[in-house]
């Protein structure tokens, strides 16, 4: 279906969809006349890649946006090679831009506070054009960001958001998210947990104060505590919070063998380093080794902790060792646009530093890259504005989440 020959049934979809409010461009009045928001004219199309370029998640940032870039020379043929686009089974994107327009793009800083999210976001439709919006590394980021988009009447593709509630209670017809969520990963846990430290232990959850933070611990809890858990506190710690020894001091005396750990970025590392301090790991409680659980992680997370993550359970998004032909495409081309992974000794200084053969291993890296091909798949086939009904209905029964 073309933007010019929409079926009767579709001009209704798209009309009962404005009509409800869903996708109605409130910000550019002035361009009402527009198929949709900022529709590209000339020969180029712009996205907006807003990422943590500082704060306590800037290192995820910095890998969500090599990604982009990487993503944007596939997408226009630039690159040293093709990379994904060659295991695609439709060909709709043949490395010319898209739609034959090419990609160019800007950079946000969400510096992972909402408003600032928000403000970048908005500078870059408003001044920069762009027709999409994506990137992120935090819930509450995405659901503000998210929100935004949808009164512009443009595009939010979420980049790392774990929270049930990015396309949960606060979804929007705009949004869309390739991220796992915390429903999943509390489900996937409890059965390994349960392998491996029993049904009777007590947890103590440590709990990131914003969106994500809430339904991790949520959904660790219903699932840890449906197998015999028992939760015996669970305290709120900012999201600007480096050193976290008073928050792990009250741990040693509330009768809990488990710390669950819901943070991410530095503050877990911060936080896993505090407790591996405090000694928690040697500790022996209710006649059991004491642990530790980290709901969510990536190697970028693991690069930090260092030693100090050994052993401790969690969940990732991807991981580069995957046999797939779209991740093998992805980690070759990554590897030879920046130096790494690499399997064997590289053979430059810059190459050589370990952090560099970790830092694919972050979930956003990948992820963001294939979000975006994987997007515009979509939209080099149909009008965006048809794309909105088809999905708006399609959640999964168990966690009431809308997917791409």
């Amino acid at each position: 279906m073309t933007k010019t020959n929409m079926s009767r049934r579709g001009v209704l979809k798209s009309g009962a969809v404005a009509g409800a409010g869903l996708a109605v461009p409130t910000i550019f009045t002035a361009q009402s006349a527009a198929a949709y928001t900022n529709e590209p004219t000339g020969s180029s199309v712009t996205l907006g890649f807003n990422v943590p370029q500082t704060g306590p998640y800037a290192d995820e940032g910095a890998d969500e946006l090599r990604a982009y870039q990487l993503a944007v020379e596939h997408l226009n043929g630039t690159g040293a090679d093709n990379g994904m686009l060659e295991t695609f089974s439709s060909k709709a994107l043949q490395g010319n831009g898209i739609l034959g327009k090419k990609v160019e793009y800007v950079t946000g800083d969400t510096q992972t506070k909402s408003d600032a999210a928000r403000a970048s976001a908005r500078s870059m439709i408003e001044k920069d054009g762009a027709v999409m919006i994506t990137g992120g590394s935090s819930s509450g980021v995405a659901v503000a960001v998210q929100a935004l988009c949808q009164e512009a009447g443009v595009i939010f593709m979420a980049g790392l958001t774990h929270s049930n509630d990015t396309t949960g209670k606060d979804k929007k017809a705009n949004g869309f998210r390739h991220f796992f969520n915390s429903y999943m990963s509390g489900a996937a846990l409890a059965p390994i947990l349960a392998n491996n430290y029993g049904t009777d232990r007590k947890a103590y959850h440590l709990t990131a104060d914003y969106n994500w933070g809430y339904t991790t611990e949520e959904a660790v809890k219903t699932s840890t505590e449906a197998m015999g858990w028992e939760t015996v506190a669970a305290v709120r710690t900012p999201l600007t919070q480096t050193d976290f020894s008073s928050y792990i001091a009250p741990v040693l005396q509330s009768g809990a063998d488990v710390l669950v750990l819901n943070h991410y970025g530095g503050n877990m590392v911060n936080s896993l380093t505090n407790a591996v301090q405090f000694g928690l790991r040697d500790k022996l409680v209710n006649n059991k080794n004491f642990e530790i659980v980290v709901p969510l992680y990536s190697r970028l997370m693991a690069k930090g902790a260092g030693a100090n993550v050994k052993g401790i359970y969690g969940s990732t998004n991807w991981h580069w060792s995957l046999q797939d032909e779209g991740s093998q495409a992805f980690v070759r081309s990554f590897g030879t646009k920046y130096g790494f992974p690499r399997r064997a000794r590289p053979r430059t200084p810059a190459t050589f530093r370990p952090c560099f053969m970790l830092m694919l291993f972050s979930a956003p890296v990948r992820s963001t890259h294939v979000l975006l091909l994987k997007l515009w798949k979509t939209l080099s086939s149909t009008a965006w504005a048809t794309v909105r009904p088809c999905i708006a209905g399609r959640t999964t029964s168990a966690s009431k989440t809308c997917w791409l």
